[in-house]
């Protein structure tokens, strides 16, 4: 497996339009990207600007694909001024 995690922190304004906007973007890449096995969007009550994503996807060629996709690029088009800060994190899995 390979773990990809995104910290987003909103401009202070903008939250409530990317929220729907991220959601959308998990659901899609559920439903359409067989790569693709989890993709959580996770918020914090105390901190209402960041959002924090959890994906697992078959390998890095799944994650790519899934960077190219349309419906991704059409959400990263979409949420580029309401975003303040972007921190991405890949993972690949430990074999023992």
């Amino acid at each position: 497996m390979y773990a990809v995690t995104v910290t987003f922190v909103t401009k202070p304004d903008q939250f409530d339009m990317f929220l729907p906007l991220v959601l959308e973007n998990a659901r899609t890449s559920l439903e359409l990207e067989r790569g693709c096995h989890r993709f959580d969007v996770c918020t914090d009550p105390e901190l209402p600007e960041r959002v924090f994503l959890y994906e697992l996807y078959d390998d890095r060629a799944a994650f790519d694909l899934h960077l190219k996709s349309s419906h991704f690029r059409s959400f990263d088009t979409a949420i580029g001024s309401m975003i303040a800060d972007k921190r991405v994190h890949c993972f690949s899995n430990v074999e023992g």
